[in-house]
């Protein structure tokens, strides 16, 4: 998936190359096929515990179970979109959408950010409704539900495990995935407390902990994905070191008017205008785009778009 199109002349193939072998630890192209699966097996896995959980919630009248359904049936939703989003990422281009609908993983994660705050104000209220006038629950139940769940999350967690340093959708599912188990560890110790105690109170006050978990784990991801929708640089280039690595180069004067944005949640583009030497050759201009073009790959910048100029020529961009 990596370069379908042949911007550059005949070295895709040692572009590819250096993306196979993954220069740093973050530049493996994600393994679609992997994922894919992991995504279905996660969906249909969740959801049938969101279903479990929200018959014996509601049949006990469990707060921390219904709430706690209502988080995953919104990790459900969110792996659903994340699947859709990585599917078209493999549609080609054409002449109306020049990038393909790659861009629709950063609004997937977008959207997903915004349902999950959604859902938070509706536990938050019911929650502080039920520390208020406490009612009796069958702590046993909830135990052995929510243990299924700590099962079910940790080993959909997994199965992102691997790729989850090469995409935002999926390390957010990674990351969606954990905090489930981690919520479900929580459920677990609070049921047994009820069991023995009868402290009802218990049932909502960890609904009230799971609606801070959402928050903090939504928020990233509000950031980040509003950060890349609105074309800003994605997380983890910074241009100074680019200018850097550039400028190092033989025969660079100077290197300016660089634009940095993200196509998709995987791959990042780059537009600049190199000045170069006024002895440069046209040929050795054209080996050192290729060069450029190469150390760009190792700082996860895939598609990069260079104006050359000489020297003394006189550049027409306004912020020159």
């Amino acid at each position: 998936m990596a370069h379908t199109h042949d911007h550059a002349h005949a070295h895709t193939h040692d572009h590819d190359h250096s993306h196979s072998h993954g220069f740093g630890h973050h530049h493996h192209p994600v393994n679609l096929k992997e994922v894919n699966r992991a995504f279905v097996i996660g969906i249909v896995l969740n959801f049938a515990f969101v279903i479990i959980e929200v018959i014996v919630g509601l049949s006990i009248n469990s707060l921390s179970l219904l709430s706690d359904a209502g988080h995953n049936l919104a990790d459900v939703a969110s792996l659903a979109m994340s699947l859709m989003a990585i599917r078209l990422l493999k549609v080609k281009p054409n002449e109306k959408y020049t990038y393909g609908y790659k861009k629709t993983t950063i609004l997937v994660a977008l959207l997903n950010a915004a349902i999950l705050l959604l859902s938070l104000g509706a536990i938050g209220y019911e929650a502080i409704r039920r520390l208020v006038n406490p009612e009796p629950l069958p702590g046993k139940v909830i135990s052995i539900v929510a243990a299924i769940g700590i099962a079910i999350n940790a080993l959909t967690a997994m199965l992102f495990f691997r790729s989850k340093e090469n995409d935002l959708n999926v390390r957010s599912a990674f990351l969606h995935l954990m905090s489930d188990a981690i919520v479900s560890a929580a459920l677990v110790i609070g049921g047994l407390i009820i069991f023995y105690t009868n402290m009802f109170r218990i049932d909502a006050a960890l609904s009230l902990l799971v609606a801070i978990i959402i928050l903090f784990s939504t928020w990233r991801l509000l950031r980040d994905s509003l950060r890349l929708s609105l074309d800003g640089v994605p997380e983890g280039i910074e241009i100074k070191k680019i200018r850097d690595a550039i400028a190092k180069k033989k025969g660079v004067i100077d290197f300016h008017h660089i634009h940095v944005w993200a196509i998709s949640t995987t791959e990042n583009a780059l537009t600049a205008h190199l000045v170069v030497d006024r002895e440069c050759t046209l040929e050795y201009a054209e080996q050192l785009k290729h060069d450029i073009k190469h150390e760009l790959l190792h700082l996860n910048i895939q598609h990069a778009t260079l104006e050359v100029e000489m020297e003394d020529a006189p550049c027409d961009e306004p912020d020159c």
